[in-house]
C-alpha cells in the first residue's frame, strides 16, 4: 500500500509508463499529430495540470484512492475544501480516470456492516443519559435501512447542548453501519466553520460540496453524511441540501440507494433543558421523557430562532428532515460514567475517588439546583492528568 506522498504504487506506475508511451503523451508531443488522437490531447492537458500540482495534491490524491495509506489524520477531514478550485477539479478529474481503470476505488460498498446488535448495545452502554437519543436513532436507521424501497433519504436533526453526546452518536452510528467506521469511504463529515468558513466564497463551497456528495453516492449504494454545527451552514448550502433529501422516484426493481443525512446543531439546547429541568423539580424520573414532551417545545423554539437559517430553511420548513431528535442535559451521575470511560478507554485503573474528583471539577447549573454540567462531558479525558500519581 502506498503511503501519502511517496512513491506511487505499483498499478499506477505502470499506468504513468503507460502514458510516457502513448501518442499525445507528455514527453511524445512533438511525435503526435495535432487532433490525431483528441481524447489522448486532452487527456494530455489534464494530466499536464495535474503533474503542475505540487506534492500536496499528490498527497491528498493517493488519501482519496488510498484512504487507509494516509499518515497524521490527513483523511480524516474531507479531501478538498483548502485546494484552489483549479487544482480540485483536475483533481477530481484525475481521480475519477484512474478508478475508472480498476477497482481501487469501487466496492468499498462491500464493506458495509449494518450491525445493529452492536449498535443497540452501544448506544444502551456507551451513550450516558441519552435514552430517547439512543431508542430514536436505532429505532429510525434500521427501519430505514431494512426497507425494500425507501422513496427518499433519511435525515435526523441532533439537537442539543455541547457535550451531550451528537457527534458522539454519529459516530458509535459510523462504526456499526461500516467496517471502517468513520474513515470508510462511504461516510462523510463537514463541520461549518472548518469546511466552509467564508460567506464570501459560499459558491466555491457549493460546487465542492455537490462533488463530494455525487462521488460518495456512486461509490457507495449506502452513504453517510454527517453536518456539524449545522446551524451554521450558509441558506445558499442548506438550499443545495434539499434535493438530495426531496422523495425520488423509483425506477426499476433493483435495490433503491439508501443515504442518510445527520445534523448536529446546539440550537435548541435551552428549551430542552427547560423541559428537562421542570420534569425534574416535579419528582419525575428523566428516563420517563418521550418525544411527545420534547417535540413541540423543540420546533418551536427553531421556527423562531432568528440567529439561524437552519430552522427557517426548506429542509425544516418543507419536511424533508424526518425527525429532530433532543439531548438531554447531562447530570453528574451521567458524567461520572464519562470519566469511567475515559479510563477505560485509556487502558487506566481507577478508584471511586477518582472519578468523583473528576467529575467534580466541572461546572454545573443552574446555581441554585446545579443539575446539569455546562460542558456535557467535553474535556474529561484532559482532566485525567490532574489524578494520575
Amino acid at each position: 500500500m502506498a503511503r501519502a506522498g511517496g512513491a506511487p504504487p505499483g498499478p499506477v506506475l505502470l499506468l504513468l509508463l503507460l502514458l510516457l508511451r502513448l501518442p499525445g503523451a507528455p514527453g511524445e508531443a512533438e511525435r503526435a499529430a495535432p487532433g490525431a488522437w483528441p481524447g489522448v490531447q486532452r487527456l494530455r492537458e489534464h494530466w499536464r495540470a495535474a503533474g503542475a500540482v505540487s506534492r500536496r495534491y499528490w498527497a491528498a490524491f493517493s488519501c482519496q484512492v488510498w484512504p487507509d495509506a494516509c499518515e497524521d489524520g490527513r483523511a480524516a477531514a474531507p479531501l478538498g475544501w483548502d485546494l484552489p478550485l483549479w487544482a480540485q477539479r483536475y483533481l477530481d478529474r484525475l481521480t475519477t480516470w484512474y478508478c475508472s481503470f480498476q477497482d481501487a476505488c469501487e466496492g468499498r460498498d462491500s464493506r458495509v456492516s449494518n450491525n445493529f446488535p452492536g449498535l443497540a448495545s452501544d448506544l444502551s452502554g456507551r451513550l450516558h443519559g441519552q435514552h430517547l437519543a439512543g431508542e430514536l436513532v436505532l429505532a429510525r436507521v434500521r427501519g430505514y435501512l431494512e426497507a425494500p424501497r425507501p422513496p427518499k433519504a433519511l435525515a435526523l436533526s441532533f439537537h442539543g447542548w455541547s457535550g451531550t453526546g451528537k457527534s458522539f452518536l454519529a459516530r458509535i452510528l459510523a462504526e456499526h453501519l461500516y467496517l471502517d467506521g468513520p474513515r470508510s469511504a462511504c461516510v462523510r463529515m463537514f463541520i461549518a466553520t472548518y469546511h466552509f468558513p467564508h460567506p464570501k466564497y459560499v459558491d466555491l463551497y457549493k460546487e465542492q460540496l455537490t462533488s463530494q456528495i455525487q462521488r460518495t453516492q456512486q461509490r457507495c449504494h449506502q452513504s453517510l453524511f454527517i453536518f456539524d454545527e449545522a446551524e451554521k451552514l450558509h441558506p445558499g448550502l442548506l438550499e443545495l441540501l434539499v434535493p438530495h433529501l426531496e422523495p425520488r422516484a423509483l425506477e426499476g426493481q433493483g435495490e433503491a440507494p439508501r443515504n442518510i443525512f445527520l445534523f448536529l446543531s446546539n440550537l435548541g439546547g435551552n428549551v430542552i433543558n427547560e423541559v428537562v429541568l421542570k420534569w425534574l423539580k416535579a419528582g419525575r424520573p428523566r428516563e420517563e421523557i418521550t418525544l411527545e414532551d420534547m417535540e413541540p417545545h423543540l420546533r418551536a423554539e427553531l421556527a423562531e430562532s432568528t440567529e439561524s437559517g437552519f430552522g427557517q430553511s426548506r429542509l425544516v420548513k418543507d419536511g424533508l428532515v424526518d425527525l429532530f431528535i433532543p439531548f438531554l442535559p447531562l447530570e453528574y451521575r451521567h458524567v461520572r460514567l464519562c470519566v469511567r470511560d475515559a479510563f477505560v478507554s485509556q487502558e487506566l485503573l481507577y478508584t471511586d475517588e477518582a472519578l468523583d474528583q473528576i467529575a467534580t471539577m466541572l461546572t454545573y447549573v443552574p446555581k441554585e439546583e446545579q443539575f446539569f454540567s455546562s460542558q456535557g462531558c467535553k474535556s474529561i479525558s484532559q482532566r485525567i492528568n490532574y489524578v494520575l500519581p
